[in-house]
């Protein structure tokens, strides 16, 4: 019971590019069968709309795919998409295997979230070990009860950020050394422009059902937007040059690429990648900086 998607254009070892085997998934979670059903083009699939379904996919594809045997967050916190969060990873591991960096790989995650997701996938394919980072307590106290549950510490373990305009500092201590840097940063400048977005991702989803776009305000937005969360992140690294090979994050919009890889050099960056990642119909991007490269 395989379903096959029309086009994904994830990155070459991304298990997801040819679909999703429903029999595997429901037998690893058989909460996810009552929410099976069959779309427009006659193939299994399930209503994106609903949250819960959209959760129980998910979880599904966690526990087949990458031996996490527990994912228990609330309902009010995003549930991010596996397929495009492990791209992330793959194209990070590439990164890294060009620098000629293959082994003892140590990782800042910059805003973990309730899910631990990025921490979660990157230790399952590569066995790297993460810090992940996030101001929000409920959210740290979700994801450590992820790690405990699935007996990963001390691979994966928190560090809570107290101040709202630091990212980076407050968190990186002197005797930290990181391979690199990942973020996924809120994308919004204010909360109404974050419900704006999602009720246009409903409508476009074709339904009226209650919206599958969850996510709490440190999720969703920053004062500024994604601009000025990057720049702040990019000053910021600027600071710890020494305690971190690379510094990434994805950026959605495409137009503040060029302001950043200005900002960069001025700051000292010998380096600055742009690498571009596809997701079905969206198209979104990676950007990765340095100051030992």
């Amino acid at each position: 019971m395989t379903t096959y998607m029309k086009e994904k254009g994830l990155h070459p070892k991304n298990k997801f590019n040819k679909g999703y085997n429903f029999d595997d998934l429901i037998n690893k979670n058989s909460l996810l069968k009552e929410f099976i059903i069959k779309n427009d083009y006659g193939n299994l699939s399930i209503d994106f709309s609903d949250p819960k379904a959209v959760k129980e996919l998910n979880r599904s594809l966690l526990f087949a795919n990458y031996n996490i045997k527990v994912w228990e967050f609330p309902d009010e916190n995003l549930c991010p998409p596996i397929p495009g969060r492990v791209d992330y990873i793959h194209h990070i591991h590439d990164l890294l295997v060009a620098s000629n960096i293959t082994e003892k790989v140590h990782v800042l995650d910059i805003g973990t979230g309730a899910t631990c997701i990025y921490p979660l996938l990157g230790n399952a394919v590569y066995g790297w070990t993460f810090i992940g980072t996030d101001i929000d307590l409920d959210s740290l106290d979700s994801a450590q009860d992820i790690i405990d549950d699935n007996d990963l510490d001390p691979q994966i373990l928190l560090r809570q950020q107290f101040d709202e305009n630091n990212i980076l500092t407050g968190i990186i201590e002197l005797e930290d050394s990181f391979t690199v840097a990942m973020c996924n940063p809120p994308f919004y400048k204010f909360a109404e422009e974050a419900r704006g977005a999602n009720r246009r991702k409903t409508r476009n989803l074709g339904t009226n059902a209650v919206r599958n776009f969850a996510g709490n305000n440190n999720e969703l937005w920053y004062v500024g937007g994604e601009k000025a969360f990057l720049h702040n992140y990019l000053y910021q690294s600027s600071l710890s040059k020494e305690r971190c090979i690379w510094f990434t994050s994805l950026v959605s919009k495409k137009e503040n690429v060029e302001s950043l890889q200005k900002s960069a050099k001025k700051l000292g960056a010998t380096a600055f990648k742009i690498i571009p990642m596809h997701q079905g119909n969206k198209v979104t991007r990676i950007i990765a900086w340095s100051y030992q490269n």
